[in-house]
């Protein structure tokens, strides 16, 4: 008898411990804070990181973010990573994932046109920037084509030339050395990048980077140049938003706030431009016209505020790097 009713109590603990433990598994899920998984192009890190923290604290939704080049993140989640979100510093990556029907419509949600920057030991200007790019003496970096986009900006970049000077591309395209490999931890970012390449490791003298990287690079290392293009050479990077399908509902409210004047303000601070007015609708029948609409409104009010803003974002920069040189050389 006693083993009996000692089996029945072992049977009713277990039991009572286990629902107990489901009860408390349910609370805890219930418990945890909404989140949302953003996917972001590497020239987004610092700007969508504080987007991503506003969002966070207006909306209490946590945003899981991870940056990197488009193009990897694009076949990633082409071999079936989920995220909801992604930002990509071109229209192409995503582009294809709506066409492969992994994705809702694409809006142009910013853009950053590219600048040329260069150690000290190389003398540019915008004048005789192509001639720098071809003189055999002259180390040219560019990222990873395809892979990154900033890659396919750069030999955008040399087909122009080629229209300038016929002869340039193959000469360019044979010379660039693409960057690869991981980098140290603490140059993990746009602006760390282009120092460890241009300085630290020395791989190129020059490198054609996006504005808002250039900016990123001067902070850390004020003696580089940062150099407008010319018009004949100038590139602009437009920037692709997303959302994927069987996203939350809360990856539709990331990025209807990325688009908001809130985020936008974000972006311009670190030097982004408003989108282009002629990219601002989506690709493909759009079910959020609301957010579109809401884009080509942004982009008429940024746009006489964002060339000025670059502006003095440039001057000031180049002033302080001057002024630096000065004291260095007194």
């Amino acid at each position: 008898m006693r083993k009996y009713l000692l089996a029945v109590w072992l049977t009713t603990c277990i039991s009572s411990v286990t629902l107990t433990s489901r009860v408390f598994a349910a609370d805890q899920t219930q418990s945890e804070p909404p989140k949302v998984t953003l996917y972001g192009a590497g020239s987004l890190r610092g700007s969508l990181s504080e987007v991503a923290d506003t969002f966070t604290q207006e909306y209490g939704i946590n945003v899981n973010r991870e940056f990197g080049p488009s193009g990897s993140l694009r076949e990633r989640l082409e071999n079936g990573e989920k995220t909801d979100v992604f930002a990509s510093a071109d229209i192409g990556n995503p582009l294809k994932l709506y066409q492969l029907r992994l994705s809702g419509p694409v809006v142009n949600f910013t853009s950053n046109p590219l600048y040329a920057i260069a150690s000290p030991r190389v003398s540019l200007t915008t004048d005789n920037l192509l001639d720098q790019f071809l003189n055999p003496n002259v180390k040219l970096g560019i990222a990873q084509p395809v892979r990154d986009p900033l890659g396919d900006y750069a030999i955008e970049i040399f087909r122009k030339a080629d229209q300038i000077k016929p002869g340039s591309f193959e000469l360019l395209d044979a010379k660039a050395v693409r960057f690869t490999g991981p980098l140290p931890p603490e140059r993990n970012s746009p602006g760390g990048s282009i120092v460890y390449y241009l300085e630290e490791a020395q791989q190129a003298d020059i490198y054609p980077v996006y504005y808002t990287s250039a900016l990123s690079a001067l902070e850390l290392s004020p003696n580089l140049q940062v150099v407008e293009l010319p018009d004949n050479l100038a590139v602009k990077a437009d920037y692709g938003l997303t959302v994927l399908k069987n996203a939350s509902p809360n990856g539709t409210k990331l990025a209807e706030y990325i688009l908001s004047p809130a985020g936008q303000r974000i972006l311009a601070k670190y030097g982004f431009s408003s989108p282009s007015s002629t990219r601002s609708t989506s690709v493909g029948e759009s079910h959020n016209l609301g957010g579109i609409i809401l884009a080509v409104g942004i982009a008429l009010i940024l746009k006489k505020t964002s060339a000025s803003s670059k502006k003095r974002k440039l001057q000031k920069a180049v002033t302080c790097c001057h002024y630096k040189r000065i004291f260095n050389n007194s």
